[in-house]
């Protein structure tokens, strides 16, 4: 019996240090990234899939000297998402991936996107509106927030049913004077007065603001925190059925369509954006990021 039991331990003892053998001349596997859409114009979100060694960490993406942040989405599955914007130069993206001691360096070409030019006439009561600076904070920090969690699933939604009127990307003229630096930062709805505006996604209420309370621009504004830093934003409404901290789904009303704000008529604006950067509502609402 003792014999058997000290050949017993020595097999083991041996198993143990060819496995440790085994896990020390085995090279590590490689860190793998996917990008999508693998043809990215401006205005597109894009997604970077990490997938790396389990322990590595939370692996970090930066790109044009920006890092963003990632969110697991699996066991050692990491998910990033990019905004691309009108504004920007189209060209080589050069991205860098870094997960504990690895390192990817990836580009990718973004192309141009021809957009529309639209001439605006605002009326005298509404040509001099300028934004309040409370205002311009809560948006601002609106459009910071970063949740964590991720609240929607699957494509978003229509928020109206009226059709469309403006696109997204579209460069302006206010009164003849061209608008430099802007571009249009959602789709209009022309929805009457009155007719229901749906959340196209679930999310929290993260901000509830009105013309009386200073918001000149956006008009009856109401905010949707999708989480993992995509926010919605509905301007010009006339009526609010939502307030700060209420979780909405898909197809809730949150409000009704109006003509507050810098408009020259009713209609609705949806705004999303990523990263506080407006991108183009399309692609979420065809395809989905999930």
């Amino acid at each position: 019996m003792k014999l058997n039991s000290r050949f017993l331990k020595s097999i083991l003892l041996l198993s143990s240090i060819i496995v440790l053998l085994v896990a020390l001349v085995t090279p590590s596997q490689a860190m793998q990234v996917q990008i999508s859409p693998t043809n990215p114009h401006l205005g597109d979100t894009l997604t970077l899939l990490i997938e790396q060694n389990r322990g590595a960490g939370e692996p970090s993406v930066t790109i044009n000297q920006k890092t963003y942040p990632t969110f697991e989405i699996a066991p050692n599955r990491f998910r990033a998402m990019l905004p691309t914007t009108p504004l920007e130069q189209p060209g080589v993206r050069q991205i860098r991936v870094n997960a504990g001691d690895q390192v990817r360096n990836l580009a990718v070409q973004v192309k141009n996107r021809s957009f529309p030019i639209q001439r605006i006439n605002l009326p005298p009561g509404k040509a001099g509106t300028s934004a309040t600076q409370y205002e311009l904070d809560r948006v601002a920090e609106f459009k910071k927030l970063v949740t964590p969690q991720k609240y929607w699933n699957g494509p978003f939604t229509r928020p109206n049913k009226g059709r469309i009127s403006a696109i997204y990307g579209v460069r302006r003229y206010y009164n003849g004077k061209f608008a430099k630096d802007y571009y249009h930062r959602g789709v209009d709805y022309a929805g009457g007065v009155g007719s229901p505006v749906f959340a196209p996604a679930s999310g929290r209420v993260a901000l509830v603001g009105t013309v009386s309370q200073g918001f000149r621009i956006h008009g009856n504004i109401v905010g949707i925190d999708h989480g993992q830093g995509v926010t919605s934003a509905f301007l010009h409404l006339s009526r609010i059925d939502v307030k700060q901290g209420d979780m909405v789904k898909p197809g809730q009303v949150i409000g009704a369509v109006g003509s507050t704000g810098a408009v020259t008529g009713p209609h609705l604006h949806w705004g999303l954006y990523v990263h506080g950067e407006s991108v183009d509502p399309v692609p979420w609402r065809e395809r989905g990021f999930n």
